[in-house]
């Protein structure tokens, strides 16, 4: 078990709107362009684990279905979600009923008129486990893809020489990813639904 405190990030108003995930996979919720409205955004919440410093997103949801049916429609989420999702997901083992995964997405810069530029692409990993009535994700390990990997924790150190304002901005991309990709998570992972055909 890893213990979850929530970091609070205080962020200073920004004069203009910022464009958000722009993801490099197809979602069929609201995974497209993504607006965030920074001004007037006090903070933003990103739980931390303890035990390793990582910004680490993690949550048991009770949901109806065997651990067999839960897996499954993770697998049928997951195909309809990425655009490679073989590549996506390393692990699909429904004898330990766990799924893990590797992904990417981009996050973006903008200036004072709303125009976005490539800011980098951020890659998570994640793993999707099932027991009956229930699952439970996680998501971590966080990194700026570049020459050499930098670790988003560092973008909560307002201390640090390198810091600039964009780090905050980063992190409510971030943020936003996660929170849509939960969504869409649990919307997948509902029962089917039902129609009676006797019923016309």
């Amino acid at each position: 078990m890893i213990n979850i405190r929530i970091m609070n990030l205080k962020k200073p108003p920004i004069p203009y709107h910022f464009p958000g995930l722009k993801s490099i996979v197809r979602l069929p919720m609201s995974f497209g362009m993504l607006v965030i409205l920074m001004q007037g955004m006090g903070q933003v919440n990103l739980p931390i684990d303890e035990s390793t410093g990582l910004i680490t997103f993690r949550e048991v949801i009770q949901e109806e279905g065997t651990s067999q049916e839960l897996f499954n429609r993770a697998v049928g989420w997951i195909n309809i979600t990425f655009t490679n999702p073989t590549d996506v997901t390393r692990v699909r083992d429904p004898e330990t009923g766990e799924i893990k995964g590797l992904h990417r997405f981009k996050i973006f810069n903008a200036d004072k008129e709303g125009n976005t530029t490539d800011a980098g692409i951020i890659q998570y990993e994640f793993v999707l486990e099932f027991k009956e009535g229930r699952y439970r994700y996680t998501l971590n390990n966080f990194v700026l893809k570049q020459s050499s990997r930098i670790h988003i924790e560092k973008w909560l150190n307002r201390e640090d020489p390198q810091y600039i304002p964009a780090w905050d901005s980063y992190l409510e991309q971030v943020h936003q990813f996660v929170k849509d990709w939960i969504k869409s998570l649990e919307k997948g992972l509902k029962p089917p639904v039902t129609v009676d055909d006797d019923d016309w």
